[in-house]
């Protein structure tokens, strides 16, 4: 099989998979017009989130067998239409689960008891105990939205820090030792520190607005690791300032090109017309890491490894 690398990913790829009779060309420059000339030569693509794989892109791969997603989010590639088409989309969530379930503690320890800020105050001479004073994890319930292979994974890690874990999921019967599913209502009625683990679709689209964040019974902590477009920064920004949200830890933002690469230029920490964002980057309440929290080094070999199963067990050649 002939296959398109269109990211660069872990080298266990392409040494596994051409020891099994796999063919490589790579191409992490072309754009998305180059790439569409040539695609047909192809029986398989290999991709991160460089080029969007639609439906115009999978017309013109009429020798495309399957589309290996390196990482957790299909929402670049049209998986209906691939299906419709006999294409097989692979993804490999179970390679970065447990870095971003430690993402998702370190952030909450950092941002409640004031780690960054302490440390730097006391680096520029400043001594402050009362004012950087904890708030624990322990005794609170930690709500989680999307019971996958990423909340599953935060819940596991919260299983020594004496806190009550529940989580909403639209698929039933999904508790286990580590979470007890609840209703929606249930969970904004409980909830102390809220979580996203949920894929961008129109559902999921700005599901955390103000409606949402009024519903809530108690002031909260908020994190998300998910997709930026599940929250409407306006309203998150406007719950912060009326402490609502007690303070938000987030991995991804609105903002974010669709590659996750960087901003969009529009909404750069440069643009001073932009003051959601411009809140979020200098609020003392807020954490903001560049969508890292399944990228470590552990991941990215462990990404690349459930890849190549998951090929193998589809299209091994003898």
């Amino acid at each position: 099989m002939k296959v398109l690398l269109l990211d660069k990913n872990h080298p266990l790829i392409t040494e596994q998979l051409s020891r099994k009779g796999f063919e490589f060309e790579e191409d992490f420059d072309s754009p998305y017009d180059e790439v569409l000339q040539k695609i047909s030569k192809y029986n398989g693509i290999i991709i991160r989130s460089r080029i969007p794989i639609d439906r115009n892109f999978l017309e013109h791969a009429t020798h495309l067998k399957f589309i290996a997603r390196v990482g957790a989010g299909l929402e670049n590639i049209d998986v209906d239409f691939a299906k419709s088409s006999g294409i097989k989309v692979i993804s490999s969530p179970e390679g970065n689960r447990d870095s971003v379930a430690e993402h998702v503690l370190g952030m909450l320890l950092i941002l409640m008891n004031r780690l960054f800020i302490a440390s730097d105050e006391v680096k520029n001479g400043i001594w402050r105990r009362e004012e950087n004073r904890g708030d624990e994890l322990k005794g609170k319930t930690f709500g989680i939205i999307g019971y996958g292979n990423m909340g599953k994974a935060v819940a596991k890690r919260l299983s020594g820090f004496g806190v009550n874990v529940i989580f909403h999921d639209i698929l039933p019967n999904l508790s286990d030792e580590s979470g007890t599913q609840v209703s929606l209502e249930t969970l904004k009625n409980e909830t102390d520190i809220l979580s996203l683990h949920i894929p961008i679709t129109p559902e999921t689209h700005h599901l955390i607005d103000e409606e949402f964040i009024s519903a809530m019974k108690k002031d909260f902590y908020f994190v998300n690791t998910a997709r930026g477009k599940n929250v409407k920064t306006k309203d998150l920004v406007e719950a912060i300032k009326k402490g609502k949200i007690k303070g938000a830890a987030l991995d991804v933002l609105e903002y974010e090109k669709a590659s996750f690469e960087n901003l969009d230029a529009p909404s750069s920490p440069g643009n001073h017309e932009n003051e959601d964002l411009k809140f979020l980057l200098n609020s003392e309440k807020v954490i903001v890491t560049p969508h890292i929290a399944g990228w470590t080094i552990q991941s990215k070999e462990k990404l690349a490894q459930v890849i190549v199963d998951k090929i193998l067990a589809e299209f091994a050649v003898s």
